[in-house]
């Protein structure tokens, strides 16, 4: 066996490197999981933000953003039905939140994440400057990852796909 010049075995070395890239997204998926079931259930848990009006209210919120969203139109639908859109953005955070820990559809989760970033960014934090500041956009670079690359280790995604291959 060739050692390297840490001694461990060149072997060795590549079965590491093809661990950690094998798990490279795990860190991600689980962050992003665990953030988005947590933002999803302190909406579905806060009494006063599904109200049209009111502190902590996604309609005050959207009231707020309005003029200075980056697609004025999409906070008139929201506002059309502040508690409807908020029930939405709810119960979509914490569907993508739990399909992306469990690594069940993967990719859809991570899409759903994404444009969920998407249009708080250009709603909610299009006004941040500078625009590094604003969270949903590192949000929507957080997602691309996932959506491109999926969940390959420890997933329902992975255990389905070893099914099917034992199957074929």
């Amino acid at each position: 066996m060739h050692y390297g010049t840490n001694g461990r075995g060149l072997g060795e070395a590549r079965s590491l490197r093809e661990l950690a890239r094998e798990h490279a997204l795990l860190p991600l998926r689980i962050f992003l999981g665990v953030t988005f079931i947590y933002a999803g259930l302190d909406k579905l848990t806060d009494s006063a933000f599904f109200r049209t009006t009111g502190n902590g209210s996604i309609g005050e919120t959207m009231n707020a953003v309005r003029d200075s969203s980056a697609i004025p139109a999409l906070v008139d639908l929201a506002l059309k039905s502040p508690s409807g859109f908020g029930h939405a953005i709810a119960i979509g955070e914490l569907a993508v939140g739990i399909g992306t820990l469990l690594g069940l559809w993967t990719r859809v989760a991570a899409l759903g994440g994404a444009l969920i970033s998407l249009s708080l960014w250009l709603t909610v934090s299009w006004q941040v400057e500078p625009y590094y500041l604003g969270n949903d956009l590192a949000y929507l670079m957080a997602w691309l990852p996932l959506l491109l690359g999926g969940a390959a280790s420890f997933s329902v995604d992975a255990l389905l796909a070893s099914r099917r291959r034992r199957i074929l």
